[in-house]
């Protein structure tokens, strides 16, 4: 009977012993999560429910006046609009083009790795520079993009592609495409591989054409994959900020000005008001939070 009690207070004291041992290893997690994540939020809200000017600091509580002034701005509606579309086209072609490319590398066996580097190549360079380097090609006083268009007779010789606001919206998506497309083919090339070969020879076996089985092996089985980078290029579209700031600074006339501009313009610019700042990024936070829980749902569903 002692042995027995001895024996399961032994096993007892070494499950206390894992379980501190474990709380040990968590609690620099924790520590790392309650200061980069806990911490600026509360302090987000914090701003964002004060008097809190870009030199002055906080002088005092003023809820819900920063709100109601962000609300009534005139370029908001203007900046979320065009933040959607911006949002809604980027995510289309990013998606299409890169599940695209992935095709292309997995079905081509003799160039497959060049192919690859190829298209990896641009993902290898920073947004900003990648901004930068556009602006120089969209230049009319060096860049080539507005002499090959003249030549071609679809542009004057002094015109320029960032000079009405549709233009310079498409001018921006092909800097994003080029940048980012792949990487979603990256992404893309994950989910493909982790389709079973035997699935693709069982729907051959059954007579199914090359669009049948992507129809209804390849696309139904890539729903995660999908949904994940759904999430991702969502996300990024709604937050982007370092290509419009750079080649269009939200013009010409705010016409591409988006909604973290617009956060930008409130503290450092025009308004020099972080708390009208703060008030618009906690409703971008929250619309963010509620698309991505929406998106994170329908991936769980789609793996049921």
């Amino acid at each position: 009977m002692s042995t027995r009690l001895s024996t399961s207070q032994r096993r007892s004291t070494a499950a206390m012993v894992e379980a501190k041992r474990g709380w040990l290893y968590a609690i620099p997690d924790w520590l790392f999560i309650i200061v980069l994540f806990f911490v600026p939020i509360v302090l987000l809200v914090v701003m964002a429910c004060s008097r809190w000017g870009l030199m002055g600091g906080n002088r005092g509580i003023n809820f819900p006046d920063n709100f109601i002034k962000v609300f009534s701005h005139p370029l908001l509606g203007h900046a979320v609009l065009f933040t959607l579309e911006y949002t809604v086209l980027v995510t289309a072609f990013l998606l299409a083009l890169g599940l695209g490319l992935a095709l292309i590398v997995q079905e081509s066996t003799k160039w497959n790795n060049m192919l690859r580097t190829c298209f990896l190549l641009p993902s290898a360079t920073g947004l900003a520079s990648a901004s930068l380097l556009f602006y120089a090609m969209y230049s009319p006083q060096v860049g080539p993009v507005t002499k090959i268009l003249n030549f071609f007779g679809l542009m004057d010789s002094n015109g320029s592609v960032l000079s009405t606001g549709q233009s310079a919206l498409w001018a921006t998506i092909i800097v994003i495409v080029w940048r980012f497309s792949g990487y979603y083919m990256l992404l893309m090339m994950i989910g493909l591989q982790s389709i079973p070969g035997d699935l693709y020879e069982a729907a051959r076996m059954d007579g199914a054409g090359a669009w049948r089985i992507f129809r209804s092996v390849t696309l139904p089985l890539m729903r995660p994959t999908i949904v994940m980078c759904l999430v991702y290029c969502v996300t990024g579209s709604i937050l982007a900020f370092d290509q419009f700031f750079i080649i269009t600074r939200g013009g010409p006339n705010n016409s591409t000005l988006t909604v973290v501009q617009l956060i930008y313009s409130f503290a450092f610019e025009s308004k020099k008001d972080l708390g009208m700042a703060a008030a618009l990024s906690l409703i971008v936070l929250v619309f963010l939070m509620i698309i991505n829980s929406i998106q994170m749902r329908g991936m769980r569903d789609n793996t049921k």
